[in-house]
């Protein structure tokens, strides 16, 4: 058994009390080689030591003895809409929550109140004749690990979000949290690119629902896809 401390900078939260569940999950998922799927247990805390354990393909992110994460191995599948245009993306953003109507509106993925170069500002909104929310994203520079490409927690960041708007959608704004996280990373992202980030939901089981998430170059080529379950709180 190996293992590593790692802190979540306050930067990344999502709640404000706490870590951003897609970055977390990705946290997690730099520990896997392969396509991975990350079950949340606890907010993850901020500004604290936590502990990666990482025995064989099992991945676990540790507060002292309290488990916050875990992370296995897991091959998927899901049927992938085609992507609106970074146009239709674009439209679709214009039209976003403001920030005294979010509920978590200083997020580090979705918050309408992050400037930019602090946020992601992924900012994902229902498109007209489709049953599915997209946003135009463009990669800041802090972001980038070597030859500007987007370090992988960030782009499981990315897939966080826009599938909780969808699942919003649907459901009206209330609170809801993410369980799980798969994320299949198809190619590099760089910074300073374009790109289309868009979410759809699934599958609803009570309060548990099922979405997909995906980022696309402008020109429609799939970089990253994610498949997560939500859960609305009580």
């Amino acid at each position: 058994m190996a293992e590593k401390t790692v802190m979540i900078d306050g930067r990344f939260h999502g709640p404000p009390n706490s870590g951003n569940g897609g970055y977390v999950c990705g946290l997690v998922g730099n520990f896997m080689a392969d396509d991975a799927e990350v079950i949340l247990r606890q907010p993850p805390p901020l500004v604290k030591s936590l502990t990666i354990l990482y025995e064989g393909e099992i991945v676990r992110l540790l507060d002292g003895e309290t488990l916050v994460a875990e992370g296995y191995p897991r091959q998927w599948q899901l049927d992938v809409p085609a992507p609106p245009t970074l146009a239709e993306a674009e439209t679709a953003a214009a039209h976003y929550f403001t920030p005294e109507q979010h509920l978590f509106p200083t997020c580090f993925v979705c918050g309408p109140a992050r400037n930019e170069g602090d946020g992601l500002r992924i900012f994902a909104s229902p498109v007209n004749g489709r049953d599915l929310v997209a946003a135009p994203w463009q990669p800041d520079a802090s972001l980038a690990g070597a030859n500007r490409l987007v370090k992988p927690e960030f782009l499981w960041a990315a897939l966080d979000c826009p599938g909780g708007l969808a699942v919003v959608k649907h459901i009206g704004f209330r609170p809801i949290v993410l369980g799980k996280l798969a994320a299949h990373l198809e190619r590099s992202v760089l910074v300073g690119e374009r790109y289309v980030v868009m979410g759809w939901m699934v599958k609803a089981d009570g309060r548990k629902f099922e979405a997909g998430t995906a980022v696309f170059t402008a020109s429609g080529d799939l970089c990253a896809l994610g498949k997560a379950t939500w859960i609305a709180l009580r």
